[in-house]
């Protein structure tokens, strides 16, 4: 080996070494906890809230709305960041204006879909828009996109809880009929059950959701909170009441183990939260097909007349 090899290698090894310390940096860990608090506890509400609003979002297929609204929640939080005024808050009206666009004029999923497509550019032009504008901190741009971990101040920790608190007392008021409704729309319909008003009311509640998710993930990875962790416990149960526990348990699994990942790190705590809940989703998916292998045999044992086997 030349010596200009080896010193290459030794560049290719530091710089690898590099690339793995700012990744998964456990220095001085103990102290950078203490920073944090804040966050692990927003981590804890977006895990209760994306769980359960996830369980719908799944039933009445809208992860596409998910990630519309999410453009929109981007330009609110971009606008105020201009603006100088709360985040927060400009989130929430970004997210609000497109979930009753989305609830008021795509009643049939083709014309939601439509609707969702031209939300969604428009959202997001307006969110490039006002961050070409702002002239302040970078890093404030890359948050509202990519989340953020250690900035979760006070202020910001009461409006999570405020607007949480919000969304869980809708969700616990039209939870049963909102499962009926989205289990069979027709029938819930001809009981009488104000399908339109619930599928409107949800998507505020949506709304709601997604603004508080887009503050800690960021606008582009809110579906890692809102539509990954019911995914994965669909695939593991359709009892109405496992499936919301497991979902929100997923959903705490990927957020809290992504702030304590990504605390030490120089990386931005999103893609430790994606990372989780794909690995989650994974998982479930893999169980999943495995009982449902082991159940077709069964199953087509127990159609069979009497005296007749299987071959396995």
């Amino acid at each position: 080996m030349t010596p200009g090899a080896e010193s290459g290698g030794g560049l290719a090894a530091r710089g690898e070494d590099g690339i793995w310390q700012q990744i998964f940096n456990f220095d001085q860990y103990g102290e950078l906890l203490g920073l944090v608090h804040g966050s692990l506890l927003a981590g804890a509400l977006l895990g209760l809230v994306g769980g359960l609003a996830g369980v719908f979002v799944i039933m009445r297929d809208l992860p596409f709305a998910v990630h519309g609204i999410s453009e929109l929640s981007f330009a609110g939080a971009a606008a105020a960041l201009l603006m100088g005024v709360n985040i927060v808050a400009g989130s929430i009206v970004g997210s609000l204006l497109a979930a009753a666009a989305i609830g008021m004029l795509g009643v049939r999923a083709r014309d939601r879909n439509s609707v969702i497509g031209i939300i969604m550019p428009f959202g997001l032009g307006l969110g490039v828009l006002f961050l070409a504008l702002y002239q302040g901190r970078a890093a404030n741009k890359f948050g509202i996109l990519t989340g953020q971990i250690v900035a979760v101040d006070t202020p910001q920790l009461s409006w999570l809880v405020g607007v949480s608190a919000v969304v869980l007392t809708a969700l616990a008021l039209i939870w049963r009929p909102l499962t009926f409704a989205s289990a069979d729309p027709e029938v819930a319909e001809a009981r009488g059950l104000p399908v339109r008003g619930l599928s409107l009311g949800f998507m505020v509640v949506l709304g709601l959701a997604v603004a508080l998710c887009v503050q800690i993930v960021g606008a582009l990875l809110v579906l890692a909170l809102l539509v990954t962790p019911a995914a994965a416990a669909a695939r593991l149960t359709a009892s109405p009441v496992f499936l919301p526990v497991l979902s929100v348990v997923f959903a705490f699994v990927a957020m809290e183990g992504g702030i304590l990942l990504a605390l030490g790190s120089a990386i931005p705590i999103s893609p430790y939260v994606t990372t989780l809940s794909f690995l989650i989703y994974l998982g479930c998916r893999l169980v999943g097909s495995r009982r449902a292998r082991r159940a077709r045999p069964a199953a087509v044992a127990g159609s069979l007349p009497d005296g007749v086997k299987v071959d396995t």
